[in-house]
């Protein structure tokens, strides 16, 4: 007996087709692999202020894992914004109330060539002139800063990985605070603005 190939091929192409309606009506399997992950989002309270940054962590998920590390690990309470340089940055994430470097993990890969730009409120990692030497400090640009945009001849710049979404007026006023007190840390805030909490949040 032989069975013909266009019955055998309707009946398949009904056993697919079924097959594949019940399996994307299945929790989750819709989801393709390639489905961007959701932007996390930190809160920092400071003695200035509070403000929220979301991260882009489809675009620098190196970057944005290590300083969810950080964040979770309560790290940053109890820093300071050591460097305040007004229509530039403002910098945090590594130094204690004293000045002391906190110890940290090791450095991570430069990210900077995921074609963000240092836009006002965009974050970035600080970092030597080693590209790949970023820790645990951050920076908050003030402008556009051009110059620390990925640059395609020398393969360096800033890696940015999120951006101030609520609170930029907190930025604003510690960008506002007075420096040159400490001949150590001469654009460090005359007082310390500390950060009292830094953790995750959801919509």
């Amino acid at each position: 007996m032989s069975y013909s190939t266009p019955k055998y091929s309707t009946f398949a192409k009904i056993v697919t087709v079924a097959f594949l309606s019940l399996a994307l009506a299945l929790p989750g399997y819709a989801k393709k692999k390639d489905e961007p992950l959701p932007n996390p989002k930190v809160k920092f309270e400071t003695s200035d202020g509070d403000f929220v940054i979301e991260l882009y962590i489809n675009e620098a998920p190196i970057t944005v894992k290590n300083f969810l590390q950080y964040v979770d690990d309560k790290f940053y309470e109890g820093t300071i914004f050591h460097r305040v340089v007004p229509n530039f940055v403002v910098q945090g994430g590594g130094l204690d109330y004293e000045f002391h470097h906190k110890e940290t993990r090791a450095p991570i890969k430069n990210e900077s060539d995921n074609d963000l730009k240092n836009e006002e409120g965009t974050l970035s990692m600080a970092r030597t002139s080693d590209p790949d030497s970023a820790t645990s400090q951050f920076f908050i640009n003030l402008k556009h800063n051009e110059s620390l945009d990925y640059d395609k001849k020398t393969h360096t710049g800033y890696a940015v990985f999120g951006k101030v979404i609520e609170g930029m007026d907190t930025i604003k006023k510690i960008e506002r605070e007075p420096t040159g007190m400490w001949s150590s840390q001469p654009e460090a805030p005359n007082y310390a603005v500390i950060v009292e909490k830094a953790y995750r949040v959801s919509e």
